[in-house]
């Protein structure tokens, strides 16, 4: 019973929101797979159920439509301000490297979409165009709960979403680069963050 009730209290935590019902991440080592070096700690965590979906964006779930949230927690204990270039990738268990999405791609995607005239066995395009309409996934909290701080002064935590045009997790990291000391510009070292720990 104590079990489950830790397990239960470990998913309460996950899925914290704030007191007026908006949404807010748990602590950064909270999440299963964090990784800690050099005294900062990060965790990725796949916004791919239904669940967790409504938490972040409401009705709206990115994942039924080809899009997967992976959000992203930064705690800064290095005494040092950070800055954040953030740059991001979905590493496939076979090694293939995809680029994060633009949240103003995503408000625009269209999903997977077949070339004109091909057969159902033909290449699939991905449904971003930047002349587009909006799609399915414009809703206000894709561009708004996006990751976006720039500066992390010490002692502080960031928190936000990235966006991948994938779904298989099995084996998959989010490899993540770009986080310097503000003052010295010297970077820090890459970070790899396994996307199907529990």
């Amino acid at each position: 019973m104590r079990r489950v009730l830790i397990v239960l209290l470990s998913i309460t935590a996950a899925w914290a929101v704030d007191k007026k019902g908006g949404f807010a991440p748990a602590p950064a080592d909270s999440y299963p797979g964090h990784v800690t070096a050099d005294k900062i700690t990060i965790a990725a965590k796949p916004y791919n159920t239904a669940e967790l979906a409504a938490t972040a964006f409401g009705k709206v779930k990115p994942h039924e439509r080809g899009i997967l949230p992976v959000l992203v927690v930064i705690r800064n204990n290095t005494g040092k301000a950070l800055r954040l270039d953030l740059k991001t990738e979905f590493v496939t268990a076979d090694g293939q490297h995809l680029e994060a999405i633009s949240p103003d791609d995503v408000i625009r995607y269209q999903g997977i979409q077949r070339r004109p005239g091909t057969k159902s066995s033909a290449p699939r395009i991905p449904g971003i165009n930047s002349g587009a309409p909006k799609g399915p996934l414009n809703t206000p909290e894709i561009e708004g709960r996006a990751f976006l701080v720039k500066l992390l002064p010490p002692g502080e935590s960031a928190n936000g979403f990235f966006y991948f045009e994938a779904s298989e997790l099995k084996g998959a990291q989010l490899y993540l680069t770009g986080i310097k000391d503000a003052a010295s510009n010297q970077s820090y070292f890459y970070y790899e963050l396994p996307l199907d720990a529990r």
